[in-house]
This record gives C-alpha cells, structure tokens and sequence, in this order.
C-alpha cells in the first residue's frame, strides 16, 4: 500500500504564493519506484482537472495552459515527495489540490498526463483559497 499525504494549503490574497507539498509512503516503496507524479484540483462545482506532472523518469514536466509560468512542479525522490510551487495565484485558482501518482510506465505520457485514470493512487487534498 501507498499513501499520499498533501500539506500546504492556505488562504492568500491574489499575487500571493504557496507551496504545496505531497509525500508518499508505504510498504510497496521498498520494491518499487513512482514513475509519475501530478497536481490536480477541483473547485466547488466543477470537474477535477490536471494541473502538473512530474515524470520521475528524466524529471520531464507538464502543465495545464491556465498555470504555465505561473506554477512549477518539482520532485525530490529520495524523499518520496512533490512539490507545486505556486506563484502569482489568482482567485480561479481557488480549489482543493490533490496529489496523485502512478507505479505503471506509459509510453505516451505526455498526451495522458492530465487524466484522472492514469494515476491509481491519490492524496485526500489541500484547500487553496485566493481571495481578491
């Protein structure tokens, strides 16, 4: 088994920054490796969506358009964990945050790491709230 736990949450107002941080652990790390990591959120009445992922593979990274200079996502494998720095945050970006990962290899990740059913493990969340 593998957890997830989430920590980093919090309210700012707009232009400000958090740090998200999300640590794995559990019995199945001891054999084998997360091969990818991501950030998703969801905000109150709308669908769950991808903001970033981390391929531990070769630390290639992708985000969503409505991030894309603003958040970066980064990994630390010795310690299990992923971080989504958030900079420049924006009322929108209002949500709980999840962390999620993925033991399996695929070859097109690239086109696939925005989807929900990629990642078979998930954290229970984050509230980031923006206000203006």
């Amino acid at each position: 088994q593998v957890q997830l736990v989430e920590s980093g949450g919090g309210s700012v107002h707009t232009g400000g920054s958090l740090r998200l941080s999300c640590a794995a652990s559990g019995s199945r790390l001891r054999d084998s490796a997360i091969n990818y990591m991501a950030w998703f959120r969801q905000a109150p009445g709308k669908e769950r969506e991808g903001v970033a992922a981390l391929w531990t593979g070769d630390n290639s990274t992708y985000y969503a358009d409505s991030v894309k200079g603003r958040f970066t996502i980064s990994g630390d494998s010795a310690k299990k964990s992923v971080y989504l720095q958030m900079n420049r945050l924006e009322p929108e970006d209002t949500a709980m945050y999840y962390c999620a990962a993925d033991f399996r290899g695929y070859s097109q990740f690239s086109r696939r790491w925005a989807w929900e059913r990629t990642y078979e493990i998930w954290g229970q969340g984050t509230q980031v709230t923006v206000s203006s």
